[in-house]
């Protein structure tokens, strides 16, 4: 490969310092989703605020350029000759965290715990991708290609068990406070690995190896290589001051009619639509509003096996009529 004689030679193993920029960057716009989901989740914002619109489209985004970045590095350390050493280690630090996640999660939140978040798919992605080192860059982005858009045209009810969720084709997404499951998501890592791996072909990896930034980016170049940690401490802080702050001047009372709205729809969106989400939850809300209590009532025993019985009946009796109402919207067009 030729490189261009107006750079200084750089040595091989020199930290690309954009690099840690990039995943700084991706840390702090992380810890400003997870802060507004926090003040949400302690009733300052409109519940449900962080599951739509651009919210929604900001945390996919965050979650794509740690995923990218992973891709790259995993081709930028490993490229010459898997280092085991380090990758083995590196890979129980991530894998540990993970399982630490969700060790505390089961108990903080256990409906919504983290089974399989961004550091879960961080780890399987590293052991996958190290077997794919070798396959060329174009084959890599087709390959990406497949894996974003599978999910896109193949679901199936085979993989609703639990023990499947982390492939990311059941029928219908779990609930969880980080999802990330191997299809699509593995598809920004792929990404990311034929991205190192023409830009190690172009001569630009040598380039960005030269380059100096300025000072001003120092506590995200920082950030960027303690990444792991930043990750692990940021959010209970996070939790932490905002709790601190309801001691102080607690949050206006619940609206429990919007809160289950968009609860519904945070969950239904994802797997239906928006459109056939804003019916089938407002179908929902109604038939929970002619219960015995109304949706105060539901509230207090959500968690009520007989009541869990009545809202499945009402999810059956509101899948079916939303699906007849679209049906009938179809067909007049």
């Amino acid at each position: 490969m030729m490189t261009d004689p107006t750079v200084p030679s750089a040595s091989p193993s020199a930290r690309i310092r954009a690099i840690d920029i990039g995943r700084g960057a991706a840390l702090v716009a992380m810890a400003i989703y997870h802060f507004t989901w926090d003040l949400e989740f302690f009733g300052y914002l409109s519940p449900g605020l962080t599951a739509f619109g651009g919210w929604r489209l900001f945390a996919r985004c965050i979650a794509s350029s740690f995923l990218f970045l992973a891709g790259v590095s995993l081709v930028l350390a490993h490229a010459k000759g898997v280092r085991w050493r380090p990758f083995l280690l590196r890979l129980a630090q991530v894998a540990g965290a993970a399982a630490a996640i969700s060790l505390v999660t089961w108990f903080a939140v256990p409906g919504g715990f983290i089974f399989f978040g961004i550091l879960h798919q961080i780890a399987l992605a590293s052991l996958l991708g190290v077997l794919l080192l070798r396959l060329p860059a174009f084959v890599l982005v087709l390959a990406a290609a497949a894996v974003i858009a599978l999910p896109w045209f193949f679901r199936s009810d085979s993989f609703n068990t639990p023990w499947l969720w982390w492939v990311g084709l059941s029928s219908e997404n779990p609930h969880s406070n980080d999802y990330v499951p191997l299809f699509p998501w593995f598809g920004a890592v792929l990404l990311g690995m034929a991205a190192a791996k023409i830009g190690r072909a172009s001569g630009l990896m040598d380039r960005l190896r030269t380059w100096s930034p300025p000072s001003i980016f120092s506590p995200l170049e920082w950030g960027g290589r303690h990444s792991l940690a930043f990750y692990l401490i940021h959010q209970p802080v996070l939790i932490s001051l905002v709790w601190l702050a309801t001691q102080i001047a607690p949050p206006p009372p619940p609206d429990p009619v919007a809160g289950f709205r968009n609860a519904c729809r945070a969950q239904c969106t994802p797997v239906r639509g928006a459109s056939f989400c804003q019916s089938y939850c407002g179908c929902v809300l109604d038939q929970v509003g002619l219960l015995e209590g109304g949706i105060t009532a539901f509230d207090r025993s959500a968690s009520d096996p007989a009541m869990q019985a009545q809202l499945n009946k009402i999810a059956g009796f509101c899948t079916s009529q939303t699906d007849l109402e679209q049906l009938e919207g179809s067909d007049d067009e």
